[in-house]
Parts: structure tokens; C-alpha cells; sequence
């Protein structure tokens, strides 16, 4: 298994379904990090739960984790070796993927445990980062 590295990012995100012909609200689209998934079925927006307007369900809160990329797509497994222990230990994720990297966010009240399955499995934690700082490290 591969042995990966990883950031949190700072804050907290919320993951939004709504119609799959429904116009791209700007609000969606606010933030260093935000991820708007279009298909026939819906559309997914990931974004920083403030910006989530008061008569739209914010759902669960959830943290989210980058991988130190960029991995080549010659690379396999990358994403299996992250995902793996928290599979194993029942730990609810959603993932998205970009060109050079996969982020992985999990519902705020399972982080703590999910850290720690990770570094078990030998994944290495970088700390916090804050998206407007690039990867910049943070400690509070």
C-alpha cells in the first residue's frame, strides 16, 4: 500500500444536490475550494457551508482532505491506498478528484477517528492548511 501525505483544509464544507437544470447559483461557486458537479441526474455543489443561503439545507458538516499531489494517471491506486482505512473502519467520505490530486472530505464528527486510521495505515499528516494561503501550513 502506498504511503501518502495530506493536509486538512481549513473549514467547514457542505455537499448540495439540487435539480439537474437548475442554474449554477453564485453563491456555489464562493471560495478557494468549491467543486460543481453537473449530469443528467443533478447537480452537486461542494463549497464552504457559509455560503449556503438559510432556506437550503446545509446537510452534515464536513472536513475535508487533500492528498499531496499531482499524481501522474499512471499512478494506481492512489486514491484506494487513502480510502481503504477508512472504509475499514466504517468512516463516511466523499471524494473528489482534479487534475493533480483527490480531496476527500469527511463528516466533521467522524475527523478525529479517521486521522487516526489513516495514521495507522502509515499516512502522513501535514497539518492544516487555508486554502487562500496556497499550502501554506497553519497552526492555530
Amino acid at each position: 500500500m502506498q504511503k501518502l501525505k495530506f493536509r486538512q483544509l481549513l473549514g467547514i464544507y457542505s455537499i448540495i444536490r439540487l435539480a439537474h437544470d437548475e442554474t449554477v447559483p453564485g453563491w456555489a461557486a464562493r471560495g478557494q475550494f468549491v467543486s460543481i458537479t453537473r449530469t443528467n441526474e443533478e447537480l452537486s455543489v461542494v463549497c464552504p457551508i457559509d455560503n449556503v443561503p438559510e432556506d437550503i439545507d446545509p446537510g452534515p458538516r464536513w472536513r475535508c482532505l487533500k492528498l499531496e499531489g499531482p499524481f501522474p494517471f499512471s499512478q494506481t491506486g492512489v486514491l484506494l491506498s487513502f480510502i481503504e482505512p477508512l472504509s475499514n473502519n466504517s468512516v463516511p467520505i466523499f471524494v473528489i478528484s482534479t487534475y493533480d490530486t483527490d480531496y476527500v472530505l469527511v463528516q466533521e464528527e467522524y475527523v478525529g477517528f479517521a486521522l487516526g486510521a489513516l495514521q495507522k495505515a502509515g499516512h502522513e499528516s501535514l497539518g492544516m492548511n487555508d486554502p487562500e494561503l496556497g499550502n501554506a501550513a497553519y497552526s492555530p
